[in-house]
This record gives structure tokens, C-alpha cells and sequence, in this order.
């Protein structure tokens, strides 16, 4: 039997006034999973437990059968270990966030989108400028999402636990005052951030963006950190083999942590221009490998749309999701005899508030052995009607399988 997940990052949502009351989902022409929900069930999934904060890296993992409560340490080592890096014993990573703040307000948690070459050269100068000091060490990632970490090399890392501060895109538009880092050794991370704005203040490639009346990268923004989790191998746990296709690190990161291949698509981007067409045909191919039994396609476009306040691009989103991920790998699953396919996000992000939230996600399942309900499309609306209803999302896992 084959299995898929298809994860619309963040698409569950609230009636929007803009859309004559109807939510994203709702308003979207997203025939495709409407056929998923009408051949098989709807139900509704709480993959974010209210004591954690809500996020891609709690939902995906109760998402994937993982109960966040018992296995999350932060999200910035499963970031890490998306770039093939190992934490030891001791060690801590750190999210590094490039962001514009004025006037003390989160203008942009991603400085205006910016670009991975010159994200580099920033990250580049300030691991120059930390090179007398061992414990720390700069990682360019992808556009304006870096790492930071902490290697202990033998000595007591100033951290804990209750040491973090507010993830950027949660509080875009509004002061940074009360959001920033704090706990035990808060100061070092508040250090780093402040000597960040002085560095950049003169950097070239943040010229060159003001001149072309583009956003620069005013700081530095640290946050989501952690030390290296253990979970219990994918195949261990389920008995098959998975694969997740995806253009973000967090992702990644949890796929290989659980033993998934990472299949990389040329064209994902993470971003509302994604190539969707490209994710559909990279799941049908991998799919269709003997040596692979499931395979999760992940989309962030939905979330990022949520993130920018543009509910016009968030369903504009869903659709493509639909036209070009969900129909075509549907339509090829059930050529090839058994299989089960399920659509679910990790978390809502409302557009009203342009942020994560905590709360019910609807979630459509069909395949062999699943009885269909009497639910004929796939919302928010109908997976309220359904009689279906799981407090701990990391049990849905267990019903695809």
C-alpha cells in the first residue's frame, strides 16, 4: 500500500469578511480535495498542545505520529539538523532570523524577503566578528532563515529551557518591547542582537537594497532554541518508509531526524512563488519507487500568505495546491490499487492576526478500508460537523497507517 500526506501549512483559518464570510478554504475552487472528502471522511485534529506555542515544528511533528509534549526540544535543532548538522552533548542552536525593525516595530520578520546570497555575506560578518569566541558559530541558510549555535566544547551552557523569545512572525507590525529574549543567558543572546544592528548599519549589501527601494536587513532576531532531540526512527515506530518533500528546513530536519529521505525539488521555494506543479510530480515519482511506501508533500505557501495578511494569495495558494498536488498524485493513487491519502495542516494562522494559533484543524482522508461519511467538501464547516475529533493530533498517524 502506498500512503500521503498533503500539509496546506497554516490554511485553516476564520471566516473572512473580504470572502462574503467564508473562510479560505470555503471560498477556494478546490475540487480535488472535495473529492477526497466525499469518497472518504472528515474529521478535526488538534496537533498543538495548548501548553506549547504554536508552530510548524509542534504541528508537523503530532502531524507525523510524534507526541510534541514527550520528543520537542526547540526548533531550531531540527533546523539543524535539516543542514546536516550534528549537536553533541551540551550544545544549543539557535534560530537567526533576518529582520527589518524601525522604530522599534517588526516591520519584516523576513527583511523583505531577502535574498540567500546576500544573507550570506551578513552571516559571513558576524562569525568574523565572534571569531575570537569558540562557543559560537554562524550557519547561513536560505534567504532570511540562519542558524546560530552554541557549542559547550566541555563547559555548562548558560541556558534552559525557559530561555527564548517571541518568533518574529508573530509579531509583525507591532513593538518589539516585551517580545525580546529572556531566561537564563538571555543577555548573551541580546548582546549578539544589539552588536548585529551596528554591523549591518554599514553593511554593502544592505546599501545596495535601500538604493534599489528594497527592505535591509536592520538585525538579527534569535529565538527557538534547543538541544538535539531523540526520536524514535519513523520505520521503527510505523514500519514504512517515508519521504518528505518540502522548501523548508524545519522540515527537513524533522525527515531526517526520523529516517525519511529529503527529496529536493528544483522550483520550491517556501514561498507564495513555488513551483507547485514541480512538488506534485517529485511525489508521484517518489511514490512510484519500490523502496518507498509514504511520502509527505508539504506546502508553506498557505501559511506565508496568512503571515503577509493577503487572503486573496492564501486562496489563490490552496487552489494550485489543488490543481497541481492533490488531483494529479489522487488521480495516480488510485490507478495503482491500495492507498490512503490525507490532507491536514499543522496549525491555523489566521489572516486577522497574521499569526500562528492553537485550535481544531479539519483534516479529509480517503483510501482503501476508509468508509466514506456523509461530508461532501473539505473545510473548516464541515470537518465541525464531523463526529470525529482528535485532541491529540499525533493520533491521526496511527488512523492513515
Amino acid at each position: 500500500m502506498k500512503f500521503a500526506l498533503v500539509i496546506p501549512d497554516g490554511v485553516a483559518d476564520e471566516p473572512q469578511p473580504g470572502l462574503a464570510g467564508r473562510t479560505p478554504l470555503e471560498a477556494a475552487n478546490i475540487p480535488h480535495m472535495d473529492e477526497v472528502a466525499a469518497s472518504g471522511v472528515v474529521g478535526q485534529t488538534d496537533n498543538v498542545p495548548a501548553s506549547m506555542p504554536s508552530g510548524s515544528d509542534v504541528g508537523t511533528m503530532s502531524l507525523f505520529g510524534y507526541s510534541p509534549l514527550e520528543f520537542h526540544t526547540g526548533r531550531a535543532p531540527l533546523e539543524a539538523a535539516a543542514q546536516g548538522i550534528e549537536l553533541h552533548d551540551g550544545d544549543w542552536a539557535i534560530r537567526c532570523n533576518l529582520v527589518t525593525v524601525a522604530d522599534d516595530r517588526m516591520q519584516s520578520f523576513t527583511a523583505g524577503q531577502f535574498p540567500s546570497e546576500m544573507a550570506r555575506e551578513l552571516i559571513e560578518l558576524l562569525q568574523r566578528d565572534q571569531c575570537g569566541d569558540s562557543h559560537w558559530k554562524f550557519h547561513a541558510g536560505v534567504s532570511y532563515r540562519n542558524l546560530l549555535l552554541y557549542r559547550s566544547r566541555g563547559t555548562t551552557a548558560p541556558f534552559t529551557r525557559q530561555t527564548d523569545s517571541t518568533p518574529p512572525h508573530d509579531i509583525t507590525d507591532q513593538p518589539i518591547a516585551g517580545h525580546l529574549p529572556s531566561g537564563p543567558g538571555s543577555d548573551q543572546l541580546l548582546q549578539l542582537m544589539n552588536r548585529s544592528r551596528d554591523l549591518f548599519a554599514t553593511a554593502e549589501c544592505n546599501r545596495q537594497r535601500i538604493a534599489g527601494g528594497d527592505l535591509a536587513a536592520t538585525q538579527i532576531w534569535l529565538w527557538g532554541l534547543g538541544q538535539r532531540p531523540a526520536f524514535i526512527p519513523f520505520l521503527d515506530r510505523y514500519k514504512v518508509r517515508g519521504a518528505v518533500i518540502t522548501a523548508v528546513d524545519l522540515l527537513r530536519g524533522i525527515g531526517r531526524l526520523l529516517g525519511w529521505e529529503v527529496v529536493e525539488v528544483p522550483g520550491a521555494t517556501g514561498y507564495l512563488d513555488t513551483d507547485y506543479a514541480a512538488k506534485g510530480r517529485a511525489a508521484i515519482a517518489t511514490l512510484s519507487r519500490p523502496d518507498v511506501d509514504f511520502v509527505v508533500v508539504h506546502v508553506e505557501a498557505t501559511d506565508e500568505a496568512s503571515h503577509e495578511g493577503l487572503v486573496d494569495e492564501k486562496v489563490r495558494a490552496v487552489e494550485n495546491i489543488d490543481r497541481h498536488i492533490v488531483g494529479p498524485l489522487h488521480k495516480w493513487l488510485k490507478q495503482q490499487g491500495e492507498y490512503r491519502l490525507l490532507i491536514c495542516p499543522d496549525h491555523p494562522t489566521f489572516l486577522r492576526t497574521r499569526t500562528h494559533s492553537h485550535g481544531y484543524c479539519p483534516f479529509a482522508m480517503c483510501g482503501t478500508g476508509v468508509v466514506a461519511d456523509e461530508a461532501k467538501s473539505y473545510s473548516e464547516v464541515s470537518a465541525t460537523a464531523s463526529s470525529i475529533k482528535l485532541p491529540h493530533g499525533w493520533d491521526l498517524m496511527a488512523r492513515l497507517l
